[in-house]
């Protein structure tokens, strides 16, 4: 992904902090002229050093340095016009103010390019996620999708959870996945795992076959790849994989250990739960025979709602976790786009605005 360059930013400053400068100047004239009126046995030049300071609180360190010179000049006019330039208490002020600035400076522009850096890390770091995760499309075969990610790692868009959809004969196929851990040290785990689904879309392989091809993918990135035993063997994925069929109102179904799906119909709320829930992927090397679909009604105007155990476990002040079906039980009503953003901001609500789990939401809908 290419990232579109600031073009209101020119040397480290932007248009709106261009009308800052307008402080720092009107300051040292102020200081300026001030003490030209005064004694001068009053000396108000050591008030200029706030200058370049208030600059480098929002300029980049050229704009500082500038804002730093013209103090040193007005600081030589003072002493000019007072007659005491070459006076030990005007030359220490002006010293003084001369290694000030260059500090100010020195500092504004390591500063600036520490963040130079960190925000080239970050594109990089996002053109990556954005890879990893791409966004779900608003249609898909005969399906409109919508979908909400929040990381708990501050630093990353995407963590541990995942999600990912794609065409299979007769059939669109979605699959929502929690992977052990949190934050960036679960990407790479949910990478294998999505690769392993994407790549057998064209194989059109059953829906047990899809979840024994993923649980393999698991076991074998984590056989090659685990730092150690401990992790090797306490590591594993919860994963929902669903296939919607196109040719009638039924969605087959395979739970690894994931929370189930919710459905919501003609005003009702119900759990898709399977009677016989798979172990989560990468415990075991697995085959076929481990995985039984289930299949669900899923008609025309319901909406089928995945989640990760983030949303539900998310507490709030006192501890109590996010009632997802009760707020479901009191949306208004619409489509999966409106349901995502109301859940989005309720469970934000809920949680004070910080999440401590990665968490995912892809809601379904059938189109007309």
């Amino acid at each position: 992904m290419r990232v579109s360059p600031d073009l209101t930013r020119i040397g480290g400053e932007t248009r709106s902090s261009r009308a800052l400068f307008a402080v720092p100047l009107v300051l040292i004239l102020a200081v300026t002229l001030t003490d030209l009126a005064t004694p001068s046995t009053v000396h108000l030049g050591p008030f200029l050093i706030a200058a370049p300071a208030i600059t480098a609180s929002f300029a980049g360190a050229g704009g500082t340095a500038v804002i730093g010179a013209l103090a040193v000049g007005a600081q030589i006019i003072i002493g000019v016009f007072h007659g005491g330039l070459m006076s030990a208490n005007h030359q220490a002020q002006l010293v003084a103010l001369i290694v000030i600035s260059g500090l100010v400076t020195s500092f504004r522009y390591v500063t600036d390019r520490h963040r130079r850096r960190l925000s080239q890390v970050r594109s990089v770091a996002v053109a990556a996620q954005e890879v990893l995760l791409r966004p779900l499309p608003e249609r898909i075969g005969g399906l409109r999708i919508a979908s909400l990610y929040l990381a708990a790692d501050e630093e990353a868009q995407i963590g541990g959870d995942l999600y990912a959809a794609v065409r299979t004969e007769g059939a669109t196929r979605i699959v929502i996945g929690d992977v052990r851990g949190k934050g960036l040290a679960a990407i790479g785990d949910a990478a294998v795992l999505i690769g392993a689904f994407r790549g057998s879309a064209y194989r059109n392989l059953s829906l047990p076959g899809i979840a024994a091809h993923m649980g393999s993918a698991m076991c074998w990135n984590w056989q090659h790849i685990a730092d150690d035993e401990r992790n090797r063997l306490e590591s594993f994925v919860t994963a929902v994989v669903l296939d919607v069929y196109d040719d009638g109102p039924v969605t087959g179904m395979v739970n690894c250990g994931h929370p189930p799906p919710l459905l919501l119909h003609q005003g009702r709320i119900a759990t898709l739960d399977v009677d016989e829930p798979a172990v989560p992927l990468g415990l075991d090397v697995p085959s076929e025979r481990d995985y039984q679909v289930e299949r669900f009604r899923f008609e025309y105007g319901d909406l089928l709602v995945l989640h990760t155990d983030g949303v539900v476990e998310a507490r709030d002040d006192s501890g109590a976790f996010y009632p997802l079906p009760e707020r479901l039980a009191v949306w208004k009503g619409g489509g999966p786009q409106s349901l995502v953003d109301y859940l989005h901001a309720d469970l934000l609500r809920h949680t004070g605005g910080v999440v401590n789990d990665d968490a995912a939401i892809v809601v379904i809908a059938r189109c007309a």
